[in-house]
């Protein structure tokens, strides 16, 4: 048994775009730059052989993933396990603005994200226990198939850190995902998966961004200061 599993970022969003918190509580729709992006990847997906579809119960990945099967002819099953991470009050703020208004919550979710929430918000935690049983149950439901799977930046880079055994506390910073992108993950049986791809974005290459920028900002204080 092989089950492929192309797990998708969701297009661009104008919250994307101003570098802003974007979680649970901000249900936003995909910006024109995202529609292209997605629409850019269904022509990359489109004789994959995929049979299953799963999306996030979000706008945006339902938006999504219903551009991605289009050409597919797949129903789309929605997931609220798949969502995003809430970042609570934080939401639809900027890095600086959350800084500045909640210093004390932003220092102990800066040190550990994965234990620590902000006030309405869930932890990294949370969001694996919810979205890692939902992921590992499309893998049992299909056998040898290839399968599509929509989340979103956060949820997808928990799920990667627990499945390849890294550190989670530490996913924010080791881990970077651009809109639209691409991540490969293939499962021997729910035990044993093998990242495949990550993070592709050669569909990008219409847009003359075949390769991605070094990551500044992007919510992550490690890498928007300058050294």
């Amino acid at each position: 048994m092989t089950t492929r599993i192309f797990l998708i970022r969701h297009g661009a969003t104008a919250l994307s775009a101003e570098n802003k918190f974007a979680g649970a509580s901000a249900d936003v729709p995909l910006s024109d730059e995202g529609r292209a992006q997605v629409q850019r990847l269904a022509a990359r997906l489109a004789d994959d052989d995929i049979t299953a579809a799963y999306s996030s119960s979000l706008g945006r990945t339902l938006e999504t993933a219903q551009i991605l099967c289009a050409p597919l002819g797949l129903s789309i099953t929605s997931m609220d396990a798949l969502r995003e991470i809430d970042h609570g009050r934080w939401d639809q703020l900027t890095r600086e603005e959350v800084e500045q208004k909640f210093p004390g919550e932003y220092e102990s979710w800066e040190k550990d994200p994965y234990t620590f929430a902000p006030t309405g918000g869930e932890t990294g935690l949370a969001v694996t226990a919810r979205a890692l049983p939902a992921l590992l149950n499309i893998v049992r439901e299909h056998r040898d198939e290839r399968v599509l799977v929509v989340s979103h930046k956060a949820t997808i880079r928990l799920l990667v850190s627990s499945l390849l055994g890294f550190d989670p506390r530490m996913y924010r910073d080791h881990l970077d995902l651009s809109p639209a992108s691409l991540t490969v993950i293939d499962f021997k049986d729910v035990m044993h998966a093998r990242l495949t791809l990550y993070n592709d974005t050669a569909h990008y290459s219409a847009f003359g961004m075949a390769i991605p920028d070094v990551p500044t900002g992007r919510l992550s204080k490690t890498w928007s200061e300058k050294k």
